[in-house]
């Protein structure tokens, strides 16, 4: 006896021995047992799931003969024992007739075929016409089946099957009873393959099976094919290996590799695993195909872990890898992969294009590259300095004098020349660091720095210069400018006459400056603040969050105070630009840091980027001497990663405290200001004072009246630094 394919020996009999179609199955069956038959049934679907099986059966269903001759003998569960049933399967049933429309197309063979509808079933109970890819009939074939269709003899059933149901004309699907059979998962195909071989006595690995099934994309007879091929490739066995050689696919558990090396952020593991699979000569964007379902299953992992498919069968290993990813590096992944994706058409080469896409990744995590580029090739895994032996994934530099602007750029009077370095940032770090600007203009101004009055009072104007030409608060004053204003006579009056608006403005600023530096007990506004005496001369006097900056400017105190003061002699530039910056001694480093004491050491830590917005939102809890507990706000949790933690640390150790840093995410009380708060309310009193100074231009107030002009308050930025003017 010749050897009969697994296809057609494990062709399904019965309604149930039908390997899914759920659906479809409960419809005929129900149909069948309540008598309620239709005369047109049409079956669609893509290739191998079950089409002409299902009409095979419902035609011995039909016709099967062991409850009787009569009508009553129609049943959903066909015996398979009597002659009808028999007939049917080994397909000499001369009621049933199989028309391939597909090399049947005329209308003359439609119209031969439709001449023998009249007569009665010769053998069986009804005459099944079953017309096979019936989207191939022409037109006319369409319209001479139309009549016959819509109201036939009682004795005929027409099955009509085809994959391609768009095709067929509307009229023929209003005659018929439509059933669409779904694709098979890999799941039932790997359930069905696995019963199969256990009776068949054939060895098999459950990984080559699942290779089996993806490679079937849902249909069960392209599965069984396979399954043939592979028996024959293996020599009677169906081995993981061997399924992987025939097939030519690329092995899953390389793509889970290349994704455990992005989990590391390993890029000399990525490239590695690249070559390797270069050995096999892999299709690079099929490679890429993949990575990016995993990713897509990584997702749904993260999200909804119960929804996660089994189809590779490796749910339990993409559980466990999703739980080394954050939900941010997984979006990210896919959609860079979706762009590298799009890109390979225009790459040299396709290897080059995946390796450029995975190395992309690894370079715009949301974290960014753990280790700073030491090199122009970044990601080699260059060693970090001596005192940072941590793996690469965790470990972070230490913020340095010595490194370049344009990876910690210093603000505020933390560092020498910091408004010089600020405008020659990256456009990067100009988006992501938005409070470097904001959180700088609250730096004390150093000693150096001449006192600024209000713009008010004439006899204080006379002891300043004009404020276009005063560098920032935290910038030392030139040499010859100092020697300017020491030189100054005090009934000079010309500086208040010539200035303008933005001389206004600036002097304002200085008095607001002055004000909170002179901690007036006059202004009741002006809070002082709670610190212990050792941290003192490295607190600057913040001005409480309700005070309002013309409340600052109102302040009879401090007005006096400038009407009698005398400049004070103005050091050199050197001795200014030391003391600019207090180095901390030995008491501050084992003094315990307040609120009030990490809000003045804030700026001194010169903090950058991520890092530096991170530690802008927190707060002190605690600190026992050895470590530093930060409260953080819950809205910026996703910032809090342990190389930011290392930054703040190492950072607070070049400012001489040296302590163990914690940030815990919770929620911050409204009284309780942070750096970033700090930042906007004085950037929100700089505005409040610039509006105010435009206000009493008699310029503007000119304009107004004379044309009727109209200031827009939200146009007003105050200038951060006036000698770039």
């Amino acid at each position: 006896m010749s050897y009969q394919v697994l296809a057609r020996k494990w062709r399904p009999h019965t309604f149930h021995e039908l390997v899914g179609q759920e659906h479809v199955q409960r419809a005929l069956v129900n149909a069948l047992d309540q008598g309620r038959l239709h005369h047109a049934y049409l079956f669609t679907g893509t290739r191998g799931v079950g089409k002409t099986t299902l009409a095979r059966i419902l035609a011995k269903c039909l016709n099967c003969t062991a409850k009787g001759d009569d009508d009553s003998g129609v049943t959903s569960t066909p015996c398979g024992q009597c002659e009808n049933c028999r007939s049917i399967d080994d397909g000499r049933f001369v009621d049933l007739l199989e028309v391939d429309a597909a090399s049947r197309t005329k209308v003359e063979d439609t119209r031969e075929l439709l001449d023998n509808v009249q007569y009665a079933p010769t053998q069986g109970r009804y005459k099944v016409y079953l017309i096979d890819e019936v989207h191939m009939l022409s037109t006319h074939s369409f319209n001479a089946l139309l009549k016959t269709l819509e109201e036939p003899p009682p004795h005929v059933k027409f099955l009509l099957a085809t994959t391609d149901p768009q095709k067929l004309p509307v009229t023929v699907l209003s005659r018929c009873l439509q059933f669409t059979l779904k694709n098979m998962p890999p799941e039932r195909i790997v359930e069905h393959l696995s019963k199969v071989l256990e009776v068949e006595g054939v060895p098999f690995d459950e990984s080559a099976l699942w290779l089996l099934g993806k490679a079937a994309d849902g249909s069960m007879r392209d599965a069984m094919s396979l399954t043939d091929q592979a028996i024959a490739f293996g020599q009677g066995q169906v081995r993981q290996g061997d399924v992987a050689a025939m097939l030519g696919t690329l092995d899953q558990r390389h793509v889970l590799t290349l994704l455990e090396a992005l989990a590391e952020v390993d890029a000399a593991r990525v490239l590695s695993e690249v070559a390797s699979l270069a050995e096999q000569g892999p299709d690079f964007a099929g490679v890429l195909d993949d990575l990016l379902g995993v990713l897509h299953r990584l997702a749904v992992a993260q999200m909804v872990p119960g929804a996660l498919d089994n189809g590779h069968g490796d749910r339990e290993v993409l559980l466990t890898l999703a739980s080394r990813f954050t939900a941010e590096d997984v979006q990210l992944y896919y959609q860079i992969g979706l762009q590298g994706r799009g890109d390979m058409d225009q790459a040299p080469e396709p290897r080059t294009a995946l390796e450029m896409t995975l190395l992309r990744m690894l370079a715009f995590r949301p974290q960014g590259v753990p280790k700073p580029a030491q090199t122009p090739l970044p990601m080699t895994g260059d060693a970090v300095p001596e005192k940072a032996p941590e793996p690469a994934a965790e470990s972070t530099p230490a913020t340095s004098q010595s490194a370049p602007p344009s990876q910690e750029p210093a603000s505020g009077a933390g560092a020498a020349g910091a408004p010089d370095a600020l405008p020659h940032a990256s456009p990067m770090q100009a988006r992501t660091e938005e409070s470097q600007d904001t959180l700088s203009s609250s730096a004390p101004a150093g000693p150096g720095t001449p006192t600024s009055v209000d713009t008010s009072d004439p006899s204080a104007a006379e002891n300043t210069r004009s404020a276009s030409e005063l560098p920032p608060p935290w910038e030392a004053l030139p040499d010859d400018m100092a020697s300017d204003q020491a030189a100054q006579p005090a009934d000079s009056q010309q500086g208040a006459e010539a200035a303008t608006w933005e001389d206004a403005e600036e002097d304002a600023m200085a008095a607001v400056s002055d004000a909170r530096e002179a901690g007036s007990p006059s202004s009741p506004h002006v809070p002082e603040p709670e610190h212990e005496p050792s941290m003192a001369p490295a607190t600057p006097e913040p001005v409480a969050p309700g005070t309002s900056a013309s409340a600052s400017l109102a302040s009879p105190s401090a007005a006096d105070e400038d009407e009698g003061a005398q400049p004070p002699e103005p050091p050199d530039a050197s001795s200014r630009a030391a003391e600019s910056v207090p180095a901390p001694s030995h008491t501050e480093a084992d003094a315990r840091l307040n609120q009030a004491a990490w809000l003045g050491l804030f700026e001194q830590l010169g903090l950058g980027g991520l890092t530096r917005n991170l530690a802008a939102h927190c707060v002190v809890e605690q600190d026992d001497g050895d470590q530093l507990d930060l409260r953080l706000a819950p809205s910026q949790s996703a910032m809090n990663a342990e190389v930011h933690v290392k930054r703040i640390q190492q950072a607070l150790a070049d400012a001489g405290v040296n302590r163990k840093v914690r940030i815990e995410v919770g929620e911050i009380p409204e009284t309780v200001e942070t750096p970033r708060g700090q930042s906007e309310r004085i950037a929100t009193e700089r505005h409040a004072v610039a509006v105010e100074a435009l206000k009493a231009d008699p310029h503007i107030q000119k304009l107004q009246s004379t044309f009727g002009a109209r200031l827009v308050e939200t146009s007003v930025e105050p200038r951060q630094n006036p000698d770039s003017a």
